[in-house]
């Protein structure tokens, strides 16, 4: 028997309210057999809590604007580029590694185009330079010697250099 047949087309409903009924049969069947569980809310809260990790890194290397780079610092007085984004997600409450190169192996992949606050932004072949998405086309990072910890645009020569994102948390 079909699905027309065994549901014939009422007369005095509108065509959105049959649609609503078999969308919502079809949910409960669906249920009965223990598909569409609770497990997408729960992966979508473990992304929730991870984007908050995120956030909390990001407040953390803000603080470090001003402080000086230097070559293989890991905080709290001066950085370098892969000491910053370690210490700043340190601070929030995960572990990553310390080198830009160890660091382009650690979580997932993330396109340009889906870059969110927390996500490491890496340069240059190799990597060899490392700063963190702070949003609205922006990273922070630690540039190099003689300079200090700032925010830069991703625009322009940093979007040329970019070589990879990840995202860690």
């Amino acid at each position: 028997m079909s699905i027309a047949a065994a549901c014939p087309k009422p007369e005095n409903r509108s065509s959105a309210v049959v649609r609503a009924a078999l969308t919502l049969s079809s949910l409960a069947v669906l249920a009965a057999f223990g598909i569409g569980s609770a497990a997408p809310a729960a992966s979508e809260e473990r992304v929730h809590q991870a984007s908050s990790v995120a956030r909390e890194a990001v407040q953390h290397a803000k603080k470090q604007v001003g402080k000086p780079y230097r070559y293989g610092a890991e905080g709290p007085r001066a950085f370098d580029c892969s000491g910053l984004v370690q210490y700043a997600y340190k601070k929030a409450g995960k572990s990553i590694s310390r080198t830009t190169y160890t660091q382009f192996d650690q979580g997932r992949s993330v396109s340009r185009s889906n870059l969110r606050p927390g996500d490491l932004v890496f340069f240059y072949s190799g990597p060899s330079h490392v700063g963190m998405y702070i949003g609205n086309g922006r990273m922070i990072h630690a540039p190099s010697s003689g300079k200090t910890i700032q925010t830069a645009k991703m625009a322009g020569y940093y979007n040329r250099q970019l070589v990879g994102a990840r995202r860690v948390a």
